[in-house]
């Protein structure tokens, strides 16, 4: 089997490239050969590696660096026929996607480890018209700060960045009049912001979709119709509180396959986020695309609630490949076939 390792060399103060000789060697003792490549400053350097890498016929690609990174990287794959395998080693601010997977986010050689586990699970991902997202797609002027955190600053303060910008733009929220439409019905009104969520961990945060599950097909639907300084900060406290605020008056809470969503004034941008990142403006729809991309993740970390499917037979099914990749040559018939010894 092929391995290829996309990182950002300048991620979490160059940890990885200090790393990248043992984190080959821990791809390798997994059975991988296993090759490497550093992103550059071109525009999409990881994307056009990744889809490069996939159609060549590597059977993993590993994401190494911050969720950019990730994102980049998925956005190179999810649109093809045949995708490989994907591992995460997480090296930026806020690493949601691995705290999601339960992936060390402190220390890159620990995070290569989970691939030694050969535990995977099929996780859904998002499509923002042709644009694909992991963790989530937003809009509304609290979703902005994210644009306004100098990168140098979220790597010396990490969430701490966040949320002293998130208080510094409280007084400039305002509502949006927009039209959003779901599953089980459809918004016409205004809102300060809306978060579709395929994790339970937003910027940092385990609480805004505390039902979040990793592979329903489902996106966590957040609407927030209050833009009121001490109703949002009421409404933050209620999240910090256990999640209580998914049933609060104020917020919209469901679960969708899908949402269409739109500004309804002349002249009103609605900046998508995705991922951290601008996404363009709406009107914009987005899809859950329903277990699309394999991941390896820790499932003995991973909260039998957090995923829909049966995580036992998630590991039981890595324990059979596990199983079947160890067996030499002696556990074989003669026309390479498991013998009958081993099946019993």
């Amino acid at each position: 089997m092929r391995a290829r390792i996309i990182y950002n060399p300048t991620s979490g103060k160059e940890v990885i490239k200090k790393k990248l000789v043992e984190i080959l060697n821990i791809l390798e003792r997994a059975g991988y050969e296993t090759s490497a490549f550093a992103t550059t400053p071109e525009e999409n350097s990881a994307k056009n590696e990744a889809c490069r890498a996939a159609k060549a016929g590597f059977d993993l690609i590993v994401a190494a660096g911050g969720d950019g990174t990730i994102n980049e990287v998925v956005n190179g794959i999810a649109p093809l026929k045949n995708r490989p395998k994907m591992a995460i080693i997480p090296a930026g601010t806020t690493n949601d996607y691995a705290r999601a997977l339960k992936i060390p986010r402190d220390n890159v050689v620990k995070a290569a480890e989970v691939i030694l586990k050969r535990q995977t699970i099929l996780m859904d991902i998002g499509k923002a018209d042709e644009t694909y997202f992991i963790n989530i797609g937003a809009a509304g002027h609290l979703t902005e700060l994210t644009y306004e955190v100098p990168s140098q600053l979220k790597s010396v303060f990490g969430y701490l960045a966040y949320l002293v910008k998130g208080a510094e733009m409280l007084p400039r929220v305002k509502p949006i009049n927009m039209r959003l439409v779901y599953d089980d019905g459809e918004f016409v009104g205004k809102a300060s912001m809306f978060f579709l969520g395929l994790t339970n961990s937003i910027g940092g945060f385990e609480q805004i979709a505390p039902d979040a599950q990793l592979d329903d097909g489902k996106f966590s639907l957040i609407i927030v119709k209050t833009a009121n300084i001490v109703e949002i900060l009421h409404l933050v406290a209620l999240m910090l509180n256990g999640g209580k605020h998914i049933k609060d008056p104020r917020v919209i809470y469901t679960k969708t396959t899908k949402l269409y969503a739109e500004p309804l004034d002349k002249g009103v941008n609605m900046m998508i986020n995705l991922d951290g990142e601008y996404g363009g403006d709406a009107p914009m729809a987005f899809t859950n695309l329903h277990k699309h991309i394999e991941m390896y993740a820790d499932l003995d970390a991973i909260p039998n609630k957090a995923v829909k499917g049966e995580i036992e037979m998630y590991k039981a099914k890595t324990a059979f490949v596990k199983e079947v990749e160890d067996l030499t040559d002696s556990d074989l018939d003669g026309d390479g076939k498991i013998n009958e010894r081993e099946i019993k």
